[in-house]
């Protein structure tokens, strides 16, 4: 197996050979050049704009993760975005991988620290295109009007630099501080990032948002785009 091989195959989450995936796929880069960087561009943009951002998602099954259940719901969090960014890239013969660090977000909503009990997010998700012999990261978790409810610039991508948050927003307020990096993977590694959400915020608080998610049929509770920003 060549060096990137893994990067680029399909996984039972990052399920790149699902038709739906492989059709967004080539409708995002239709008419662009035959190069990687200007069609890894063209599906951060899809992306990061074209699936709402939603915290308070189901996170606890493969199936929360799968690139084209993501896709289906047209919404995510920054690690299913992740997931289906990194499908998308290796219908385009890109390889792909995910990435994770814990991060502390000064800028976020009341509720959703009330929810986590603190202002730090542990296992936020990124991905990594491999473009130009080099890995570039990318982060699509923000979509535009989020950002600009929050007061910061939507990440930008141009395939050549790593794309990775604002330290600060507009105003000049600290905006996302990154705290740890946990390392890369060719896969979502689910048994870790529920280990590491008990570890931060508590079993008894995980397990209180799983139990409320089963009873609500998996359909996320709060509505984040109305909640109060700090």
């Amino acid at each position: 197996m060549r060096q990137n091989d893994i990067y680029l195959s399909p996984t039972g989450i990052i399920d790149s050979d699902h038709p739906l995936i492989i059709d967004w796929a080539e409708k995002i880069t239709e008419g662009a050049a035959d190069d990687p960087v200007e069609k890894a561009v063209k599906l951060y943009y899809a992306v990061r704009d074209g699936i709402r951002y939603n915290p308070y998602l189901p996170f606890f099954l493969p199936e929360h993760y799968r690139a084209s259940n993501v896709l289906k719901s047209g919404q995510g969090f920054c690690i299913t975005k992740a997931s289906l960014l990194c499908a998308l890239g290796r219908v385009c013969n890109i390889p792909t991988r995910v990435g994770f660090a814990t991060v502390r977000n000064h800028i976020a909503t009341r509720q959703l620290i009330d929810h986590l009990g603190k202002d730090v997010i542990v296992y936020h998700g990124f991905m990594e295109f491999y473009l130009e012999d080099v890995w570039v990261k990318a982060t699509p978790a923000f979509n535009s009007e989020i950002c600009r409810r929050h007061g910061v610039s939507p990440l930008e991508f141009n395939g050549r630099e790593d794309s990775i948050f604002h330290p600060y927003s507009l105003e000049g307020k600290n905006f996302m501080e990154y705290l740890e990096y946990h390392g890369t993977y060719a896969d979502i590694p689910l048994e870790d990032i529920v280990a590491a959400t008990e570890k931060a915020y508590g079993r008894t608080r995980v397990r209180k948002w799983i139990n409320a998610l089963e009873k609500s049929s998996g359909e996320p509770i709060p509505n984040f785009d109305k909640e109060d920003v700090l």
